[in-house]
C-alpha cells in the first residue's frame, strides 16, 4: 500500500509541476502582420496602423461588446459586406495580440449566425 501511495503522491507533483511550468499564452505581433497586413482588402498604410487597429479589436473584445456589434464595425470600417473578411481580421487580432481575451470573444460569438 505504501508503494500505491507514494506512486500516487509522486504522480500528483508532477502534474502538478507541468501545470506550473506551462507556458502563458503571449502575443505574436509578427504572425498578426503577416496574416493580415499582407492580406488583400484590408489596405493599411502600414504595420504600426495595422497593429494600432488590431490592439482596438482587443480592446473592444475586452470591454465585452457584443460579437455582432463587433463583426458590423469592423465591416464597416473596412467598407464591405463580406462577413467572412470581418470575422478573420477579427479572429486573427485575439489570437496573436491578444490570446487572453480567447475566452471573451467565444462568449460572445456563441449562436451568432451571419445575415
Amino acid at each position: 500500500m505504501k508503494t500505491l501511495a507514494a506512486m500516487l503522491s509522486a504522480g500528483v507533483l508532477a502534474t502538478g509541476a507541468t501545470l506550473a511550468s506551462a507556458p502563458v499564452a503571449s502575443a505574436d505581433v509578427v504572425a498578426y502582420l503577416v496574416n493580415v497586413h499582407v492580406r488583400p482588402g484590408y489596405n493599411f498604410p502600414n504595420a504600426d496602423a495595422a497593429i494600432g487597429y488590431g490592439q482596438s479589436i482587443c480592446d473592444r473584445v475586452a470591454a465585452k461588446m457584443s460579437y455582432a456589434e463587433l463583426v458590423d464595425q469592423v465591416k464597416a470600417d473596412f467598407h464591405t459586406a463580406d462577413y467572412y473578411q470581418g470575422a478573420y481580421l477579427i479572429n486573427q487580432a485575439v489570437n496573436e495580440l491578444c490570446p487572453a481575451q480567447i475566452w471573451q470573444l467565444r462568449q460572445s460569438a456563441a449562436g451568432y449566425i451571419p445575415a
